[in-house]
């Protein structure tokens, strides 16, 4: 992988960290979007050869110090979804938007899933399927920020 791309990618994740730490009213912290798993999603499908599992739980780990939750929260839940991500690159290529949309809630949904049972391991549980709302919001912002991405990548020639 050349530079330029390397230094891309980490833009990219750079701003999903400070959209995640973005201070936000209480009411609405619940509707944040996972930014960071949108990304793990998009760059492993885009470059499964280049990214994968160790990324996604680097990328966790980063995120967990930024946003002071208990360690290896996100990590874990990222590797989980870059492995299932990784699972399925083929087939959600050829996906239509639908059900790419319906995927990636999926992916996200256990990702929150997963990210919720440390949490509740660490004593700090949400109640009910409150943790669910990320996966749906990032799943509407799918078809609207990997436009833009692959756009982007195929100007910056990152394969």
């Amino acid at each position: 992988m050349e530079a330029h791309n390397r230094w891309f990618i980490l833009l990219t994740i750079f701003f999903a960290l400070l959209l995640a730490v973005m201070p936000l009213p209480t009411n609405w912290l619940w509707f944040r979007p996972a930014f960071c798993a949108l990304l793990v999603i998009f760059w492993t499908t885009r470059m499964p050869q280049e990214l994968g599992v160790g990324f996604a739980w680097m990328v966790g780990l980063v995120e967990d110090l930024v946003t002071g939750s208990t360690l290896g929260a996100h990590a874990l839940a990222l590797a989980v979804l870059a492995y299932f991500s990784l699972l399925t690159y083929r087939r959600t290529r050829a996906f239509n938007p639908g059900q790419q949309l319906m995927w990636v809630f999926v992916l996200v949904g256990i990702h929150q899933l997963l990210g919720n049972w440390v949490h509740s391991l660490a004593g700090k549980p949400v109640p009910g399927l409150t943790f669910l709302w990320p996966a749906l919001t990032t799943a509407l912002l799918w078809p609207l920020v990997t436009p833009w991405l692959h756009v982007m990548a195929s100007r910056l020639q990152i394969r």
